[in-house]
């Protein structure tokens, strides 16, 4: 057994990874720069935190694992190096992992979270019992991460910064490529270009799921030639639905395959994307030859993950969701769902994530919110980027006030949100939080008084 030491610990593939090698005995130490509630279960679960980065924090280690957002520059890591003390990147930690496993990833620019769930889900209704690392807690589970007796391990295989390319899957699900992570990748055209190594190293025996619906994806899987299914929404792909019905934030579907009906499938999730992401999870479910009604109940008894379309609170005459989406694709997706609930009106408190993606994609931030009725953007969560002159929530608001002028738009510190959103909702109203960085804090305080309201 090992001696492990995390930097930025707090994260939530991190935390993953850090779980992981607790269950299986290793000793685990991390840190990062503030509490928050993933540190609070690992310092439950035994492991030693440090709050800040100091050099003293990796006494003792044997290896230092740490994330994409930490930098070379970290002082923790300039000791290791010093020390000769064993350096992975947060990828290869996991990689390891996977070793002797028969390794289920799935990537993609959005719905990774989603339907690597599902297909935990499912496996774990299979009784398959796999070892699962998951960028969300899975409701399901409680948690994101846990070792299975079985030979399966289900991932979520992070692009952000290329390491995705460290591992080598038996089975890939790919949902989609988008214009994403640009401060990395630096054009598009690099983005494609690891997605198509990505896809080159599924293993031969195994399968490739893409979605067909996806025009960057299928260029990239013209030519491929080992075994490939392809899911989407469009009755040329391989797997496709039909009849679908949406009731809230639930669909049902009928699913064909090859132009064969499968079954009707029940599934705890709305929204087209949705049952995009879970036509992958059936098609995987089919390939590893689990019963239709096996894979029927995974999907029904999905009880979703923290974070996306999370109901924080609901009674005859409010609902509080709120939901990670933090790219202007996602936002789109997430508030046209939301049009199912039918809500006499939708309020949305937008917090944007890193400078980085602002600037990049800050014009397709300006025509996300057509299913938005009150917008509220708060500063920018920096997710340890340095400021960039011109780009901040002010001017972000002001900016889709010029494009959305029929629309009740304000900028407002995240202080001030909840009372200013208390004081304007009524009886009808849909509330929803979005972003990657600490919004869902306002929807617990959103919640609260909204609980108290009424």
């Amino acid at each position: 057994m090992k001696n492990y030491h995390l930097i930025g610990i707090g994260g939530i593939g991190m935390s993953g990874i850090a779980i992981l090698l607790l269950r299986l005995g290793h000793s685990v130490s991390g840190s990062d720069l503030k509490e928050n509630k993933s540190i609070s279960d690992l310092k439950s679960l035994g492991v030693k935190i440090y709050i800040g980065h100091a050099k003293e924090n990796i006494n003792g280690a044997d290896i230092v694992v740490y994330s994409s957002a930490i930098g070379n520059d970290n002082c923790e890591i300039q000791e290791a190096k010093k020390k000769g003390i064993i350096l992975q990147r947060r990828a290869k930690a996991l990689a390891d992992l996977m070793a002797k496993k028969t390794v289920i990833t799935v990537a993609g620019s959005h719905g990774k979270t989603t339907t690597t769930s599902l297909a935990s889900c499912l496996l774990i209704e299979a009784g398959l019992s796999p070892t699962v690392a998951i960028g969300g807690i899975l409701k399901n589970i409680d948690t994101n991460a846990c070792i299975g007796e079985g030979d399966f391990f289900v991932a979520e295989a992070d692009e952000s910064d290329g390491s995705f390319l460290d591992y080598k899957p038996n089975f890939s699900i790919i949902t989609n490529i988008d214009r994403e992570h640009l401060d990395y990748y630096k054009s598009f055209r690099n983005q494609l270009d690891a997605f198509k190594k990505f896809i080159m190293l599924t293993d031969q025996k195994g399968c490739l799921f893409c979605c067909s619906d996806d025009k960057n994806l299928s260029i990239l899987i013209k030519g491929y030639r080992n075994e490939l299914v392809t899911f989407g929404l469009n009755t040329e792909a391989d797997i496709y639905p039909e009849n679908i019905v949406f009731n809230g934030l639930f669909s049902e579907f009928d699913c064909f395959f090859k132009g064969k009906f499968v079954a009707r499938f029940s599934l705890r999730l709305g929204g087209q994307h949705n049952v995009s992401n879970a036509l992958s999870v059936i098609a995987l479910g089919l390939k590893l030859k689990i019963g239709i009604k096996c894979i029927q109940n995974a999907l029904s008894g999905y009880k979703g993950a923290r974070r996306r379309l999370e109901v924080k609170f609901e009674d005859r005459n409010f609902m509080v969701i709120d939901d990670y989406a933090h790219h202007p694709s996602e936002i789109k997706a997430t508030l046209m769902t939301c049009v199912n609930l039918k809500p006499k009106r939708k309020l949305v408190i937008f917090q944007p994530h890193r400078f980085t993606r602002t600037k990049l994609l800050f014009d397709e931030f300006t025509r996300s919110f057509d299913n938005a009725d009150y917008l509220f953007v708060t500063e920018i969560y920096p997710a340890g980027e340095e400021p960039i002159a011109g780009i901040n929530g002010s001017i972000l608001s002001q900016r889709l006030k010029e494009h959305y002028k029929n629309k009740q738009i304000y900028f407002c510190p995240k202080e001030e949100v909840v009372r200013k959103v208390v004081n304007i909702c009524r009886p009808g109203d849909l509330i929803m939080t979005l972003g990657a960085g600490d919004i869902s804090k306002i929807s617990d305080e959103l919640a609260e008084n909204i609980r108290n309201k009424t």
